[in-house]
């Protein structure tokens, strides 16, 4: 150690320490493409400043209430490291977000990133970017700035995290859920493309216990391996649902199936003296959820509140307005059909249920 004391002419670095600079500076000239493609009105989308700006008043706003959300993406992030699968997370990670910001009625705006490893690649990065990217795009939303995190001995290996920021706005007195929800107004469910970013702590549980790889095909969906099958992103409902939102007139409450599910989600639009009544007959099951709950042993209870079960998105809606409100929504590409409707509340839970879940 005797070279590396003060005044030896060598002393440590921070790459020797673990921080590589120059891969940092790396990744962002790799990204910045990918940053520029999201730009949109009230904002350029360039990176490499203090901060990110954005323009309301070009944008159009005029009186606008902004609305900000964040998340993450849970423990899916390990499927895609151990699949070495990284271009579909980062649209997960916005979805998570912007889903959240468009149940409130507002519009995304603009979207920053944290991406933390302990070693950074910038290829592989930049491959978890340009899903970022690509969820801002389907959004509507401009990444205008993020942070990238070397962290040597708090992240080991390959391992990774992600987290994203999502702010949005609304002109006031726009905003979601309206006042006016009654009994007698109606669910509309929007499908999901999958298990989305919830629940997957329990999924990865069932997929070791089955003995499974990750690069085998899914016994729900041959033509896939079960990596890539897991590894759907999350469906991104901001256009559809601000179309009907705006063109209807109708929409007056959403609410986003995340963690909790049904149960957990549904009543956080609802006043405390409603409650919900769903068929569950009606759900529309997909394959994943079926094999999950087939291979794990996992009672139908348990899917409600841990997993989307084929319904990532719900609106409640005058009974009148459900066939216009689904018009929009198929038209913008979705699956839509109403689940359920709202009743007084009872002295029980505020959700409740008829029927069963399809998981044969």
């Amino acid at each position: 150690m005797a070279d590396k004391k003060p005044g030896s002419g060598r002393g440590l670095t921070y790459a020797e320490a673990g921080v590589d600079i120059d891969a940092g500076n790396r990744m962002v000239e790799l990204i910045k493409p990918l940053v520029r493609a999201t730009a949109r009105r009230g904002a350029d989308a360039e990176i490499g400043g203090f901060g990110g700006l954005f323009d309301l008043k070009r944008a159009g706003f005029t009186d606008p209430v902004l609305v900000a959300a964040t998340d993450g993406v849970g423990t899916k992030v390990k499927v895609a490291i151990e699949t070495g699968a990284h271009g579909t997370i980062g649209i997960d990670l916005v979805a998570m977000s912007v889903n959240d910001l468009v149940v409130q009625g507002a519009e995304p705006l603009f979207f920053l990133d944290y991406f933390a490893c302990g070693k950074l690649d910038p290829e592989m990065a930049a491959s978890v970017v340009a899903g970022i990217s690509e969820g801002c795009k389907q959004s509507g939303c401009a990444l205008i700035g993020g942070e990238t995190a070397e962290m040597p001995g708090v992240y080991h290996g390959a391992d990774y995290d992600l987290a994203g920021f999502a702010v949005g706005a609304a002109e006031r007195g726009t905003l979601l859920p309206r006042e006016d929800i009654a009994a007698g107004d109606v669910l509309i469910g929007i499908a999901s493309s999958g298990v989305h970013s919830n629940g997957y702590s329990l999924v990865r549980r069932v997929v070791s216990e089955s003995g499974i790889k990750w690069s085998a095909p899914a016994p729900f969906s041959p033509k896939e391996t079960l990596g890539k099958a897991v590894l759907t992103p999350t469906r991104i409902y901001v256009k559809s649902c601000l179309a009907a939102i705006r063109e209807t007139k109708a929409v007056k409450a959403l609410a986003h199936i995340t963690g909790g599910g049904f149960p957990d989600n549904i009543p956080r639009v609802l006043p405390e003296n409603l409650g919900v009544r769903l068929d569950l007959a009606h759900v529309p099951v997909l394959p994943v959820f079926k094999w999950l709950a087939a291979q794990g042993g996992i009672a139908e209870a348990e899917m409600l509140r841990t997993f989307n079960c084929g319904i990532g998105m719900v609106a409640v809606v005058p009974a009148k307005d459900a066939n216009a409100v689904i018009s929009v929504l198929k038209r913008e590409g979705e699956y839509a059909v109403v689940i359920g409707e709202l009743t007084a509340a009872g002295s029980g839970a505020q959700v409740t249920y008829n029927g069963h879940l399809d998981l044969t």
